[in-house]
């Protein structure tokens, strides 16, 4: 690891080059965008480390991948809990979309709560 700091001049002043890190280009999707603005509030500290590491769209990435799992297994046992299935599907389509819109609202809303606004 190389410590030592190199500088340039700026007028009379020798000011440090310093630079972050490259940031990895992931897609860091929805929950990442909403756990991002969060941390920016709220986590300042996590913030900056995670900058500063260089890992911020690496956890950000991470974050939105394990919300799109859970939200897509809470949406099925919802469902299947209920009954909201192809049966009702066929027979009363209006049913279905209300039930499932009802049931992605409700998994989503636990999905912020549990995950992203932490």
């Amino acid at each position: 690891m190389n410590n030592k700091i190199t500088y340039h001049l700026e007028g009379d002043y020798l000011i440090p080059d310093l630079y972050l890190p490259e940031q990895t280009r992931e897609d860091i999707g929805k929950y990442g965008r909403l756990k991002l603005k969060f941390i920016k509030e709220n986590k300042r500290g996590l913030y900056t480390e995670l900058m500063l590491n260089g890992t911020l769209n690496k956890y950000l990435s991470n974050i939105n991948d394990v919300a799109n799992k859970h939200l897509n297994d809470l949406i099925k046992r919802l469902a299947l809990n209920e009954n909201v299935d192809e049966k009702l599907k066929e027979y009363d389509q209006m049913e279905w979309v209300k039930c499932m819109n009802n049931i992605k609202n409700r998994a989503e809303e636990i999905i912020l709560n549990e995950l992203i606004y932490v």
